[in-house]
């Protein structure tokens, strides 16, 4: 090991140690049962605290990669193995009418308080700031009692307008509040947007596999969606996107931006470039969902697209549900030069955002706590995410890819071509297990040999037992031919 640390803006030192440690197990430099060095050998060798190597192997712990022995010290506990990756998706050229009967059944099942929410991207309640939120909405309340139940007319509460511009920087947007639209939420933002930008009948590109709540809101609209190939860490393929708008076929584009639902998608910056030029050079809008890009495992916070925006044709949309809280319903848009049907069409629709919730989220951002409650939120998704990847390779055969994504919190496992992961969704919600099956992410019905998984819950023996039933499933499934 070599003994310098930088430290990076947002890496504490005990982070970078465990993750030193982390890439040392990956690459087989240290096996299972190898004993580390002890917490005296490496705070004389890196000039650390003793507290400081405490806490990176509490989080080597965290992660499931070593455990402690009782007056012997910390030994590597499984070993990190890397599943294959799912390769570029290969969609059918061709545009389609969009059913999500079956999306909204799989929703429904989550219901039963009795089931395991694997298969829906929701956080724990455990890990959301949920007794912070309590007590400034009483604050709230209290200091605005008249405020709190009036109208809001768009474009929204000022004080979480600006509270989201001024986070915006750091996604490289330079927006002032008065482009900010503030919305119910990410879906409602995403909704607003393809409505301000298409009529029923037009043709919409989308990511293959993609989110089913963006296909939710076509088929309400009545657009098709144009499947486009795409890599789960390169994106949509700009050869094949470059392609369709030359026969202008589609009317828009809509995609999750940083770390994608279902892929874990995160394009490069200059990738993201590329794709917002080559679709202003046909007059295309991008409805650009944003809601993870807050939540990455290493360096700074991936640029959104609307950085990239000259001619005010992104419509850059997000929300606080997978950091604050999904309920709070706070979401927001910035619609470039569509923000005038988009503020109509939010009148229209339900006229106004309840100003408590807003205010509640602007009083948590503006009050230092959020970059640190993120910090928190980001290890345990991390940790999360290994945790589910090692119980993949423990329990799935050998021929399971699962995505790797460097933030988010889900995962998309790919089996056999001939795998049915919905014989699979049925069989799991026998056992009080949801699974999201993979074709709920295609209008066209693809990925039924795929499904997602959700690691945005705390780990505990209940999902490992869960994963291992799952790994059985599927072994038996594969068996029977």
């Amino acid at each position: 090991m070599t003994h310098q640390l930088s430290q990076p803006a947002d890496k504490t030192l005990y982070e970078q140690i465990a993750d030193r440690i982390q890439r040392l197990i990956a690459e087989g430099t240290l096996q299972v049962g190898d004993r580390l060095p002890s917490v005296r050998k490496l705070h004389n060798q890196w000039s650390v605290s003793i507290s400081t190597v405490l806490e990176a192997y509490r989080l080597l712990e965290d992660r499931g990669l070593i455990a402690a022995r009782p007056q012997s010290g910390y030994y590597v506990r499984t070993a990190l193995r890397a599943p294959g990756e799912p390769p570029q998706s290969c969609p059918l050229p061709k545009a389609h009418h969009v059913d999500t009967s079956l999306g909204f059944r799989v929703i429904c099942s989550i219901r039963d308080s009795q089931t395991l929410r694997l298969g829906a991207a929701i956080p724990s309640m455990e890990l959301l700031p949920i007794a912070a939120l309590n007590r400034l909405t009483g604050q709230v309340l209290r200091q605005h009692q008249d405020l709190a139940h009036a109208y809001d007319v768009p474009p929204g509460c000022g004080a979480l307008r600006h509270e989201v511009a001024r986070r915006l920087m750091d996604a490289g947007c330079s927006v002032t509040p008065d482009e900010i639209v503030t919305t119910n939420g990410t879906f409602e933002s995403v909704f607003l947007s393809l409505r301000a930008v298409t009529q029923p009948g037009d043709t919409v590109a989308i990511e293959s596999p993609t989110y089913y709540g963006l296909l939710e809101a076509l088929e309400i609209l009545h657009l098709k969606a144009l499947e486009l190939p795409t890599h789960p860490r390169d994106g949509i393929s700009l050869t094949d996107l470059e392609a369709v708008l030359k026969k202008g076929e589609i009317a828009a584009c809509a995609i999750v931006s940083n770390f994608s639902n279902p892929l874990g998608t995160c394009m490069s910056d200059e990738r993201k470039q590329q794709f917002v030029e080559l679709l202003a050079q046909h007059e295309v809008p991008l409805i650009e969902d944003d809601i993870y890009g807050d939540v990455y495992f290493e360096g700074t916070r991936p640029k959104a697209m609307k950085a990239f925006d000259r001619d005010g044709l992104v419509l850059y949309c997000s929300s606080c549900s997978k950091t604050l809280s999904p309920g709070l319903r706070v979401g927001w848009a910035v619609a470039g030069r569509y923000q005038a049907k988009v503020e109509q069409l939010k009148w229209v629709i339900n006229q106004t955002t309840a100003i408590a919730p807003q205010l509640t989220v602007a009083a948590f951002l503006s009050n230092g706590g959020y970059d640190r409650h993120l910090r928190q939120l980001r290890r345990a998704y991390q940790s999360q995410m290994l945790r589910m990847t090692q119980a993949i390779c423990d329990y799935f055969p050998a021929e399971t890819r699962v995505t790797r994504p460097n933030g988010g919190h889900v995962l998309w496992v790919d089996l056999p071509q001939d795998f049915d992961s919905l014989a699979l969704y049925e069989q799991a919600l026998q056992q009080h297990i949801s699974i999201a099956p993979g074709s709920i992410f295609s209008p066209s019905g693809s990925y039924g040999n795929c499904f997602r998984l959700n690691a945005g819950l705390i780990w505990s023996d209940e999902i490992d037992q869960a994963m291992q039933k799952l790994g059985e499933m599927i072994r038996q499934q594969m068996a029977s031919g």
